[in-house]
């Protein structure tokens, strides 16, 4: 089996590429990113292509799957490139794998793609993908999913899969995590229990986790098994700002979520994070998932548990460790951060 993964050097990408190549039955991997890693996995050959303007025919002839994994978080401040990147760049390797008559599609989404809904109950992969309109991320997820129902209305000989997984950590992202969200002047190693005073005790404050090791797991086995449509990925249990404050062994505050977005739209303002204050809106409104789906239909299994892949995160901010890609490189942003800083936060690329 010949894949071909677009987007294979990021935190998921470096997952997914990983699981591929343990698997025998995968014979080549094509990994395709904006820039060439000095990562060497097996079974794989690396090619420099910007999805959002090369031309992809060559990259996908021949292919038995493509996952799509391309997508850009920054720059925030600059919502129409990412929309380009994000929105077209997707159509046009859709748009290419129909070319290439590729059989299988397998396209990352999001429980950002989620409309907004309910904290106490988890939700089904029937519930709206509409977004949180808010939140660039959220309206290019949403609006990928109306462009995937197009798609799969257009070729029906071809087999779509979308992943809808919630926040994915692992020990050798979290540089990469720091700068994309947290920013240049985040104190990486004073990141641990003890020395955080307080977690934010807000309503909403509840998400799901999955460690990139499963998350890999989980796209490998949506290219190999013959299953098709939307599975919700996350493992137990949901992270809250009770779970927060266990792991982190800081007290609980009371804070509305008004006051964490007023204090998220200060930092933004001041350039002084990336992450945009409209992403607190979206993270206190999607939902909470039923992953049954994945379990029964897809025969997914997490090893790890969310708080597991939690505490690999917080380990990999303390440790900077890192894989040898220009995402997930310790490197990437300069000595000193001195390429965040003078770009300033939420406009480095």
């Amino acid at each position: 089996m010949r894949v071909v993964v677009v987007g294979a050097t990021g935190n998921v990408g470096t997952s997914v590429v990983s699981a591929l190549a343990a698997d025998r039955n995968v014979t080549s991997i094509v990994g395709l990113a904006r820039r060439l890693p000095d990562w060497r996995p097996d079974k794989t050959t690396w090619h420099a292509v910007d999805a959002s303007t090369a031309d992809l025919a060559p990259y996908l002839a021949g292919a038995d799957a493509v996952v799509h994994l391309a997508w850009l978080f920054q720059p925030t401040r600059n919502p129409v490139t990412t929309w380009r990147v994000n929105v077209l760049g997707s159509s046009r390797v859709f748009e290419a794998v129909a070319r290439a008559k590729v059989p299988v599609l397998v396209h990352a989404s999001s429980v950002g793609a989620y409309s907004p809904g309910p904290k106490d109950r988890p939700v089904t992969e029937e519930w709206p993908t509409h977004g949180w309109p808010g939140a660039a991320y959220g309206r290019e997820k949403a609006y990928v999913e109306r462009l995937l129902d197009v798609f799969e209305r257009d070729h029906r000989d071809i087999r779509v899969v979308r992943l809808r997984p919630g926040f994915i950590f692992k020990r050798e992202a979290a540089t990469e995590q720091r700068r994309l969200f947290g920013g240049p002047f985040v104190p990486q190693r004073l990141v641990r229990p003890g020395l955080i005073p307080f977690i934010p005790d807000t309503p909403g404050l509840r998400f799901q986790a999955v460690h990139g090791d499963d998350i890999g797991e989980a796209y490998r086995l949506a290219v190999s098994r013959p299953v098709s449509g939307a599975f919700n990925i996350a493992a137990d249990p949901v992270i809250d700002p009770a779970v927060l404050a266990e792991v982190l062994g800081a007290r609980l505050m009371p804070v509305s979520g008004w006051m964490l977005r007023s204090a998220a739209a200060v930092a933004w303002h001041m350039h002084l994070v990336p992450a945009s204050p409209a992403l607190v809106d979206m993270v206190l409104r999607v939902p909470v998932m039923d992953v049954s789906r994945a379990r029964t239909e897809l025969g997914w299994q997490p090893r790890h548990t969310a708080v597991y892949a939690l505490k690999e995160l917080l380990e990999g901010l303390r440790s900077a460790e890192d894989i040898d890609t220009p995402p997930l490189s310790a490197h990437t942003g300069g000595p000193a951060r001195i390429g965040e800083v003078t770009s300033g936060a939420g406009t480095w690329p």
